[in-house]
């Protein structure tokens, strides 16, 4: 025995007083509008198992089945299910194509305690592209599995097989609801599936398929199959006291070993007006395995759903555009006008509206609704469209699904970024105010979000319109001083507009101290770097070495070149060379001192 088998077999054993176990035949797929459904398979068992002596001898590893249609039948969808004895095999073959199983499924039986499988795969594609006729299942091999366990044998449970559920549409049908229910549960357990959200307004042509496995002709002990308590049959094929008896009601064999594909008729089961129905299966002696079951009810209702397409805001507002789509889209029957569609914000009720027209089948309508969110809202929030809920949670409309009605959305509310605020940035003057600035660092300094984008402007119009932004703020030169930069953040959606101020200080004058007065054309004349049209009223006089006045000036005149114009020299003589001084009034609140220092004259 292989150490996967002996593993299970060991956790049979440590719960020999649990309850068996498997997967509940449940919802899995549900088709409105003009379907039927057909089973089309076969048996890998060669006879009755419970009849026929030996056991691996008795299983093949591929076998076919046709696949007929009309010409008016499409086919819609195509599931592929295939199940044995053992933890299971789930690489198999169709018509060639490798098939690795999408689904799995596995029960324990509780008479016997031995593992059973079962495998799904959606072949829509491929059964489209191939067509009607025939198909070959192959490579789905349990044989080792009955020489490893013996005890598939000795309890008459060894079979494997396969059977593709065909959904397909037919313009002549009428509006019908196919469901597809799978799963893998074990009768003699009773199986009891409850359908809802049904509205039967014509019980022509209802019927009921079951896919099962593993039914004994010759075991016929209380196997039934009943709706709402009314116990079907298809004598001969299919006694009252006999469902599960290798038969085929789609081909009328009776030699599908060990496997079931039936149908019945329940148009004398169900009644016109009935909301829901029961399904009932059991079994007194016989291990069966219940995998699908389908059932076809003209069952006509709408199925409302709900998308919000978008959600249009404004900045640092309240209120919300939201455009929406209620569709009624896989139903039976249109949905009125009038249906109520409640709008949520963090669960509590923001606005109301109603769709305006009868939606038909396959149809939808689009609106659009202005939404006021209280100030309780925070700016991130779920908002939750619902269709037919009348604000209180309440459906008006019975709809084949009541669980869909919802979409819900992450919101952010728009709100203009956060800044940090900005100092003034000064730099010396160069004169009448003019002065070069870099403010590149504030680019990064004024966000709060890191994400966000900052752009200078010299205006407030120019930022506001995002026109002729600043692009040299590293070398940004001031004409006049004071001056105003304003600045604007983007997050994207929303923008915050602040400013700082360029100014200019009046910097400590640079005096070269050496005047040649030559006419060689360097160092002519006493020149003081940042000081003419910056110190505006400043007041230069220069002294000879005996301290006598000989010259003035202002910004109004000329540099000092070497020439005396006061005390007892005569005005334009060249003043002796030699070393003199000088006293340097600014006149400046920031220098209230005056400079005073000596410089050199030379001819």
């Amino acid at each position: 025995m292989n150490l996967k088998l002996r593993l299970l077999y060991f956790s049979i054993i440590l719960c020999s007083f649990c309850p068996f176990y498997g997967q509940n035949v449940s919802l899995y797929q549900q088709f409105n509008g003009r379907y039927d459904f057909l089973f089309v398979g076969n048996t890998m068992n060669l006879g009755e198992n419970n009849v026929t002596p030996g056991c691996e001898d008795l299983l093949v590893t591929s076998s076919t089945a046709n696949l007929n249609l009309s010409s008016t039948q499409i086919i819609q969808s195509a599931y592929l299910y295939w199940a044995g004895s053992g933890l299971g095999d789930f690489n198999v073959k169709l018509n060639g194509v490798d098939i690795n199983a999408q689904r799995t499924f596995s029960n324990i039986s509780a008479s016997s305690g031995l593992p059973y499988f079962s495998a799904f795969k959606d072949v829509t594609n491929q059964i489209l592209s191939t067509g009607i006729g025939n198909y070959t299942l192959s490579d789905l091999d349990i044989s080792q599995t009955l020489i490893n366990e013996p005890g598939y044998c000795t309890n008459r449970t060894n079979f494997a097989g396969w059977t593709l559920v065909i959904v397909y549409k037919d313009i002549s049908l009428p509006l019908n609801q196919i469901n597809i229910y799978d799963g893998l549960e074990s009768i003699p357990n009773d199986v009891t599936i409850n359908l809802t959200n049904l509205n039967v307004i014509d019980n022509a042509g209802a019927k009921i398929g079951f896919v099962a496995w593993e039914g004994d002709a010759n075991l016929a002990v209380n196997e039934t199959l009943q709706i709402n308590g009314t116990i079907l049959s298809n004598p001969p094929l299919n006694p009252a006291d006999n469902a599960f008896n290798g038969t085929n009601s789609f081909t009328g064999s009776n030699t599908l070993y060990n496997m079931d594909l039936d149908f019945y008729d329940i148009q004398n089961n169900i009644h016109i007006g009935d909301t829901s129905a029961q399904i009932e299966l059991t079994s007194g002696q016989d291990v069966v395995l219940i995998n699908v079951i389908v059932t076809k009810l003209n069952s006509q209702l709408p199925d409302a759903t709900i998308a919000v397409t978008n959600v249009l805001q404004n900045c640092n507002s309240k209120v919300l555009t939201a455009n929406y789509t209620v569709s009624n889209l896989n139903c039976t029957n249109p949905l009125p006008a009038g249906t109520p569609i409640a709008i949520y914000a963090n669960g509590q009720l923001v606005a109301q509206t109603q769709t305006t027209t009868i939606i038909p089948i396959d149809g939808n309508e689009n609106g659009q609704i202005l939404i006021t969110l209280p100030d309780t809202i925070p700016s991130n929030f779920t908002l939750i469209f619902v269709v037919d809920d009348d604000g209180t949670g309440h459906g008006m409309v019975t709809e084949l699904l009541e669980n869909n009605n919802s979409f819900s959305q992450t919101i952010s509310q728009w709100s203009s970024p956060s800044f940090n605020l900005l100092n003034p940035i000064f730099s010396c003057n160069t004169g009448f105010t003019v002065a070069t600035f870099d403010f590149s660092n504030y680019q990064n300094s004024v966000k709060v979000n890191s994400n966000d984008g900052v752009q200078f402007y010299e205006t407030n119009t120019d930022a506001q319109n995002q026109t002729n932004p600043i692009f040299n703020y590293n070398n940004y030169t001031a004409l006049t001083t004071p001056k105003e930069i304003f600045v604007r953040i983007d997050n994207n959606h929303c923008y915050a507009i602040t400013s700082f101020l360029l100014k200019t200080r009046n910097c400590p004058p640079t005096i070269y101290n050496y005047v040649s007065a030559n006419g060689d054309g360097t160092n002519e004349t006493f020149f003081i770097d940042g000081l003419k049209n910056i110190f505006t009223n400043y007041e230069l006089e220069i002294y000879n070495r005996w301290g006598r006045l000989i010259w003035t000036g202002n910004n109004q005149s000329s540099d000092w070149d070497g020439f005396a114009t006061k005390g007892m020299l005569l005005d334009n003589q060249i003043a002796p060379k030699g070393t003199y001084y000088y006293i340097l009034n600014l006149n400046d609140d920031d220098y209230p001192e005056p400079i005073v220092g000596w410089l050199y004259l030379t001819k």
